[in-house]
């Protein structure tokens, strides 16, 4: 089943001779650039866009992961953060966000030759709220993942039977993902989310997410995680570092780590008007 899935996506790449790809070193996106590669060779390319959003060290990983799947690597720059609809935080953000991905994107690769821009939209990801996906869509970019009805549990299994070390890589979505919804978004609130994520990467854990709510930092860890974080962390050290940071308080989410958890607060007629 899984092996006529991935062939049937080597077809798509097949058919289309020349394609560049949206990668942010994701392990969806990876996966598609490394299918790519092998059916086209140097007529893929994959193209990072680079923004206050994205961690310096995601990108550093895209770098290695194009590397070592061998596909050529382009770095662009997106510019959502000059515009207004995206930074006040509506709750379709990333529809401004993909918006500015894909008007960067499908002018550079009408000027390089490439007919199709693909990206690393999966199967699942059609099944929860993701306003970018249109914006995508209207761009005319392809989602071969998504057409082959790949799963994320599916990417992940290709990815390591393909030989990808980064196959069980946690989701690293955009930073802006930590903010609720209506509250703005600056590049220094970004800068304070990202390093005090980093912070925490470096303690030993990986699964994780800091929300930030005004000057407030809610670390969510795995629910299995919690009580170790909370023994073996000097806590004190931690609040004194996230306050160097930018931040006054900082708090431990008691449920623990859930991806998409802001968007609990859409009601369904929210996510029908947008």
């Amino acid at each position: 089943m899984l092996a006529e899935k991935l062939q049937t996506l080597k077809s798509i790449f097949l058919e289309m001779e020349k394609a560049l790809i949206a990668y942010s070193g994701g392990v969806d996106s990876t996966l598609v650039a490394k299918v790519a590669c092998d059916v086209l060779g140097k007529r893929a390319l994959a193209v990072t866009a680079v923004s206050p959003s994205l961690l310096p060290e995601e990108l550093e990983d895209a770098k290695i992961q194009a590397a070592t799947i061998g596909i050529s690597h382009k770095i662009v720059q997106t510019y959502e953060m000059e515009n207004p609809n995206y930074t006040s935080n509506p709750v379709n953000r990333c529809y401004f966000c993909k918006s500015e991905l894909h008007d960067t994107l499908k002018p550079l690769a009408t000027a390089l030759g490439y007919p199709y821009v693909v990206d690393g939209v999966n199967a699942d990801d059609l099944r929860d709220y993701r306003p970018g996906i249109q914006a995508a869509k209207e761009r005319g970019a392809r989602s071969p993942l998504a057409e082959v009805g790949i799963t994320k549990s599916q990417v992940r299994q290709l990815s390591q039977e393909l030989g990808l070390p980064w196959w069980d890589k946690p989701a690293q979505p955009c930073l802006s993902s930590r903010f609720p919804y209506g509250e703005e978004i600056t590049v220094a609130k970004l800068q304070r989310v990202g390093r005090a994520e980093i912070y925490l990467r470096k303690l030993g854990y990986n699964s994780l997410r800091v929300r930030s709510e005004g000057d407030t930092a809610r670390i969510e860890l795995p629910p299995e995680e919690i009580k170790e974080f909370v023994v073996k962390t000097d806590l004190q050290s931690l609040v004194s570092t996230f306050q160097e940071f930018g931040f006054i308080y900082v708090t431990l989410d008691l449920e623990g780590f859930r991806s998409g958890k802001l968007n609990q607060v859409l009601n369904q007629e929210v996510l029908q008007r947008t």
